[in-house]
């Protein structure tokens, strides 16, 4: 079963489950994914920070981990 994402995770987090997740955060806008205080937020946050729709961006992480699966 693939590892559910949350937006409680911090960037630091959802990087170390897959670096192939830093695409999927930047495409989501989150351009910011290499900043060290990026990798202390948690996704809620930094989607906020943003201005970026944290439920949009957290079910397309969660398609991609789930595509790894299949």
């Amino acid at each position: 079963m693939a590892a559910k994402i949350t937006k409680e995770m911090t960037i630091g987090e959802i990087l170390q489950l897959n670096q192939g997740l830093a695409p999927v955060l930047m495409a989501g806008g989150m351009h910011c994914v290499g900043c060290p205080s990026s990798q202390m937020e948690t996704l809620e946050e930094a989607a906020m920070v943003h201005g970026i729709d944290t439920d949009v961006l957290l079910a397309r992480l969660n398609a991609f981990m789930e595509a790894l699966e299949q």
